[in-house]
């Protein structure tokens, strides 16, 4: 039997996902502004968390971790964990598979969306305007701040969605960060996740989803002359990590 979601239950997960979304940006912004500083950040991890659970419940996705023993979390250093992208799902399933205090490095869009763009504020989220260079330059700054603070920053390096679930070429601004504040890049490849919300509109249940973390990259051996080659060596372990080619078609996991 497929897995394909009938179109009214397309219809409700839809709105279930709406209004977890909004219940949950409701929860970061009053949190964020009643919480003593010192909680403040506990708690959105935690909001950040329940939410992606719930999203992920929504569409009753499985997944499995590998890799975790090669996760070395120093205090003190910078972190930038890069992934593959090519579904929506990818950021929830991020936030359940990966500890610590990690936000999304978003493009300025998302910010525009009423609640979820002032919850992401609130959070501490950060964005990058790809459209201004100038501004970029401030963005990539706060980014950096709120790395040595603490922060562990999620990046999509192709900065969209791939509609195939082929790897696109990688932008440099998260690599040029890394670089500037000699941050680890810490390499995932989530296998089946374009399966889940193909970009036809359809939405698959109970698709099974792996997320393979791989060894750190320190970036501080690396000058900016040098980026193209840090950008190649996080490609070609994101390619592995995701496994394209290892497999099912996406074709076949999708009748499946």
């Amino acid at each position: 039997m497929s897995n394909r979601a009938s179109f009214p239950r397309r219809v409700w997960i839809t709105l279930r996902t709406g209004l977890s979304t909004a219940y949950y940006s409701l929860c970061a912004i009053v949190g964020a502004s009643m919480k003593p500083e010192s909680q403040r950040r506990a708690y959105i991890d935690g909001v950040c968390r329940r939410w992606s659970a719930a999203l992920l419940r929504h569409v009753r996705l499985k997944y499995r971790i590998h890799g975790q023993d090669k996760l070395h979390l120093q205090p003190g250093k910078s972190y930038i964990v890069m992934t593959n992208h090519s579904s929506h799902y990818d950021i929830p399933v991020s936030f359940m598979a990966l500890p610590g205090s990690m936000r999304m490095l978003a493009k300025k869009e998302l910010y525009r969306i009423p609640l979820f763009g002032t919850a992401m504020r609130h959070a501490e989220f950060l964005q990058v305007d790809r459209q201004n260079q100038e501004q970029a330059r401030r963005d990539l700054e706060a980014a950096r701040l709120k790395m040595e603070s603490g922060i562990m920053l999620w990046v999509a390096p192709e900065g969209t969605r791939s509609r195939t679930g082929e790897l696109l070429p990688f932008k440099k601004g998260g690599f040029h960060l890394a670089i500037n504040t000699g941050a680890i890049i810490i390499p995932v490849g989530i296998r089946g996740i374009d399966a889940v919300l193909p970009t036809d509109g359809s939405i698959y249940l109970n698709q099974e989803v792996d997320v393979h973390i791989g060894e750190g990259i320190d970036a501080s051996t690396y000058t900016l002359d040098r980026r193209q080659e840090l950008v190649e060596r996080v490609r070609a372990a994101i390619q592995e990590l995701s496994g394209r080619g290892v497999g099912k078609p996406r074709e076949q996991r999708l009748a499946s």
